[in-house]
C-alpha cells in the first residue's frame, strides 16, 4: 500500500468510529493489532488484538455517554506509518473533555497493525474517563 491508500485507511475508521460501526474498524485491524492508550487513568496502557481494541472503543462510548466527538483536523500518510491530528469532545456527568491529539498509526499488509495515543493533556484524560 502507498501512501495514499494508507491515508484512506485512517480515515475509513475514523468514519467508522465515528457511525459506532464496530464491523467495518473491526475489518481495518490486523488480528493482532496493538493500541498504546495514553496516560496513567483507567483506560491507560497496550490493548492486544483486534478485540481487545474494539471493547475500548466500545469503553469510550460507554465512558461518554456516548457522545464522544472525534474530528479529523488532517491525516499525514507515509509508506508504513500515518499520523492523524484530531480533536476530542466529550461530556458526561458535568465533565468535560475537550483537547487536542495525534494518533500515529502503522499500516501492515493493508491493514492497521499498531496505533499510540498522543494527547494535549494525558492527566485531564485520564480525570475524564476515570
Amino acid at each position: 500500500m502507498g501512501t495514499k491508500e494508507n491515508a484512506e485507511l485512517v480515515r475509513r475508521g475514523y468514519e467508522a468510529f465515528s457511525a459506532g460501526d464496530m464491523g467495518t474498524l473491526g475489518e481495518l485491524f490486523a488480528e493482532d493489532a496493538i493500541w498504546h492508550a495514553s496516560g496513567d487513568g483507567v483506560l491507560s496502557g497496550t490493548k492486544e488484538g483486534r478485540d481487545a481494541i474494539l471493547a475500548y472503543f466500545g469503553e469510550l462510548g460507554t465512558r461518554s455517554g456516548g457522545n464522544l466527538k472525534v474530528t479529523v483536523e488532517e491525516i499525514i500518510a507515509g509508506e508504513t506509518n500515518t499520523v492523524a491530528v484530531q480533536h476530542n469532545h466529550a461530556e458526561n456527568g458535568g465533565r468535560a473533555l475537550d483537547q487536542d491529539g495525534a494518533l500515529a498509526f502503522r499500516v501492515r499488509d493493508g491493514k492497521i497493525a499498531e496505533v499510540r495515543e498522543f494527547f494535549q493533556d494525558t492527566a485531564k484524560g485520564d480525570a475524564f474517563w476515570a
